[in-house]
């Protein structure tokens, strides 16, 4: 099956509180990861992997947030808009890992598209 769900993350206004929570309650690994925004990546042992981060912008609501694999970004976030979708944010590079888009279906459901460096 193409287009796989290949990770999920979690954007709340207390990072270290939820690091000890999923960390607690779940026994995850949560690393910090270096960089000019702070990210936990999370380790659960099995395939998605996912990430916590602080809320990126005022008004962004405290949720977890799936990111679908996509081979052709462009093409994805044009298909979205095609189809009835919004554009949330648009494609932006993650350094040393790929680009992102955050967009949501015409119901309003939000998701993320990703396409990883290879």
């Amino acid at each position: 099956m193409s287009n796989p769900f290949c990770h999920v993350e979690l954007m709340t206004s207390d990072v270290s509180g939820a690091i000890k929570f999923y960390s607690r309650l779940f026994g995850w690994k949560i690393d910090a990861v270096p960089g000019p925004m702070p990210y936990h990546f999370i380790d659960t042992g099995k395939e998605p992997g996912g990430g916590i981060m602080a809320l990126p912008e005022p008004g962004v609501p405290i949720a977890w947030m799936v990111y679908i694999q996509v081979d052709d970004l462009e093409a994805a976030v044009s298909k979205v808009k095609d189809f009835g979708g919004n554009v949330i944010k648009d494609i932006m590079e993650v350094p040393d890992y790929g680009w992102m888009a955050v967009v949501s279906d015409p119901q309003g459901g939000v998701f993320g598209l990703w396409k990883p460096k290879m």
